[in-house]
């Protein structure tokens, strides 16, 4: 196996092992305490990925779609299913391997589109659309809670008030065009 192969496996285990299979103990093997987390919403050092794991649903897991790597750089495309929001996140990780280990991590993060937000028509990932789970009436009110719907400008684009999340976060969650 090629050093690039070696890396691909490594980083694919280590985001399996955190993310799906969510073991904590066996996860601390693949991040060193030094780990460098250049994104915003995880800690530095091992403590980061391993701690954000707990305040994650139990549901979420990793499904991979494409994995690059060059030299000591990999690259993992792929999406975060059973996130709690409306929408999977879809994701590209860029991680750098030192001596075995995920040493360095940048993240791009977005929220899976429905078909009907496709411009493109094309999948963000998987082999279907996500089905389009914020509930909007056509008078643009919330059917569960009566919340006014907030409008993104866009035609046929709203999103119920009640499906917001905005702690600690200028993103709001559920709206990719923000």
């Amino acid at each position: 196996m090629t050093a690039c192969e070696q890396n691909k496996t490594l980083a694919l285990k280590a985001f399996d092992t955190l993310f799906s299979e969510r073991d904590r103990a066996a996860a601390g093997d693949f991040w060193p305490e030094r780990y460098a987390q250049h994104g915003a919403h995880i800690a530095p050092g091992r403590a980061g990925p391993l701690d954000l794991i707990r305040s994650l649903s139990d549901m979420l897991r990793y499904e991979h779609e494409l994995v690059l790597a060059d030299r000591d750089h990999v690259v993992l495309c792929g999406r975060f299913a059973g996130t709690g929001s409306p929408a999977a996140s879809v994701a590209a990780y860029v991680v750098r391997i030192e001596n075995g280990k995920l040493a360095e991590h940048r993240d791009v993060l977005q929220d899976e589109a429905p078909g009907a937000e496709s411009l493109s028509g094309l999948l963000m990932s998987g082999d279907r659309f996500p089905p389009d789970l914020r509930p909007v009436t056509p008078h643009g009110r919330s059917p569960a809670a009566g919340n006014p719907a907030i409008s993104l400008g866009v035609p046929g684009r709203q999103i119920a008030a009640d499906r917001l999340d905005l702690t600690g976060s200028r993103t709001w969650r559920g709206i990719s065009a923000w």
